[in-house]
């Protein structure tokens, strides 16, 4: 195999070397003798329902919850959840709540508009989604039926530290960007999504974490398919699930428990997002940070250049010295380092390294 590249793509993002080594042995056949990969079994099978069960059960542990949650496994990635969580929680007498801080967080709003009535109980697009909304105090009206929020914000690079007491209405969380990159108490939640393509496993698949008490609360009269309650009730398999990408997702699980979880990922996280803003912060101005200091991510960390020009030269010899995924997201430009679980702290030192000799040369 080649050298791998610095992979800071903003998902599909990297996997963990081991997961991918592991996979390529199983490939052809999953279980010695078996003569079968996981991708030809059907998933009426007990080999797919006990790899459902058990990825259900890891991500449950993973996420700090008890047996009062159920873990689902969607397709259609957090884009469909925008919708799906209207389509279940979003009665006609109610309102949901959405904060925005964000691209995505606006899209969640705007799509469950199309469902129901909907109020913006915060946003930062007047800044333009350089911080987050302050969410001590939020006022949550008698008639919400939900507040929803994005707790780290992938194009823009900011997160949220500290989250809303809603009493009895629930609180939902686009959790894509962070889930198992940092502790948080998901317990707060009712329920949480996130595409697995960050922290989680390969791009195909979306996992779930609902209440069991929400789950009830339901709404039947919308396609079965569509019902949170028929992937709980069936297991995650309903329909046929994409089983290579969950399998996937099991390995990963299974890799993120071996570091620590969370708690350890976070630490490694932070000192890997600390090289690459302590070379945007040294530079003196040359390179500027995208996101207010007290809300910047770890996951994401975004800054601009004097020019765009500049911008593409840097992105050009980037992917020349073996980088790869910096540029910014389409929709705003600028640059864009993703540092997910799997990216090792060695890629964030070589980043800043190049930062500063792209400085240097340029400056």
């Amino acid at each position: 195999m080649n050298e791998r590249r610095y992979n800071f793509n903003p998902g599909p993002a990297a996997l963990p070397l081991p997961v991918l080594e592991h996979a390529k042995e199983t490939l052809v056949e999953l279980q010695a003798g078996g003569g079968m990969s996981i991708m030809e079994m059907s998933h009426r099978g007990a080999v797919v329902e006990e790899l459902a069960a058990e990825t259900q059960r890891l991500l449950l542990e993973a996420a700090g919850l008890g047996a009062d949650y159920r873990a689902l496994f969607m397709g259609g990635g957090a884009s469909a959840q925008f919708a799906l969580a209207a389509l279940n929680f979003l009665p006609p007498e109610k309102t949901a709540d959405y904060v925005l801080s964000g691209s995505f967080a606006e899209k969640a709003w705007s799509e469950a508009g199309y469902l129901g009535r909907t109020r913006i109980a915060a946003s930062t697009k007047p800044d333009g989604w350089r911080s987050v909304p302050d969410m001590r105090g939020l006022a949550v009206p008698g008639d919400s039926a939900y507040v929803h929020m994005t707790t780290n914000n992938t194009i823009e690079g900011t997160r949220f530290d500290e989250f809303p007491d809603t009493g009895d209405v629930p609180l939902i969380a686009d959790m894509t960007s962070d889930l198992l990159g940092r502790r948080l108490d998901c317990s707060r939640f009712s329920l949480i999504y996130a595409g697995a393509q960050k922290n989680l496993g390969p791009a195909g698949i979306t996992a779930v974490i609902i209440r069991e008490e929400l789950l009830e609360r339901a709404s039947k009269s919308i396609p079965l398919i569509w019902r949170y309650e028929t992937f709980a009730q069936n297991g995650s398999l309903y329909n046929t699930p994409p089983v290579h990408a969950l399998y996937m997702m099991r390995l990963v699980l299974d890799w993120t428990a071996a570091q620590g979880g969370a708690a350890a990922m976070e630490k490694l996280n932070r000192a890997k997002a600390k090289l690459v803003y302590d070379a945007i912060d040294r530079s003196g101005g040359f390179y500027t940070g995208f996101a207010r200091k007290s809300d910047r991510s770890d996951m994401n960390i975004t800054w601009r250049m004097a020019s765009e020009e500049l911008e593409r030269r840097f992105v050009r010899e980037s992917e020349c010295a073996g980088f790869e995924g910096l540029a910014g997201h389409r929709s705003v430009g600028g640059l864009r380092a993703s540092a997910y679980n799997a990216v090792p702290l060695e890629a964030c030192r070589a980043l800043a390294d190049f930062m500063d000799d792209f400085r240097r040369r340029n400056g």
